[in-house]
């Protein structure tokens, strides 16, 4: 069975099957890559809860940012958050996103 949360017409922003939630991919506000990553990662928190999981659970997380320059700081955010012993399966690049003032988005796929 699949179970589509928050669906719209363009997206679910969770889709759950056989004990897996897909999130869609997040964004955050702020000025600063670290801004908008805390803000992002909050996102994240809290679609995971409404799935019936957490950051424990984190299986996969990719990663998209406007310019890789912004690695580390988005790194020092990530690094903080995620708990240790927990860090999912990740990869990150750099890709034009949806909106200039976008500086980081964040896919996360975990059990649930």
């Amino acid at each position: 069975m699949i179970e589509r949360i928050e669906t719209g017409a363009r997206m679910s922003k969770i889709v759950k099957h056989n004990g897996v939630a897909y999130l869609c991919g997040q964004v955050g506000d702020g000025d600063t890559v670290a801004d908008q990553t805390r803000d992002c990662l909050a996102r994240v928190e809290a679609l995971l809860s409404k799935a019936g999981s957490s950051k424990e659970q984190m299986l996969q997380a990719v990663i998209w940012l406007a310019d890789m320059a912004d690695f580390a700081e988005m790194n020092a955010v990530w690094d903080a958050w995620v708990p240790e012993g927990h860090a999912p399966a990740r990869a990150c690049g750099e890709a034009k996103l949806a909106r200039p003032e976008l500086k980081v988005e964040i896919i996360v796929t975990a059990a649930c």
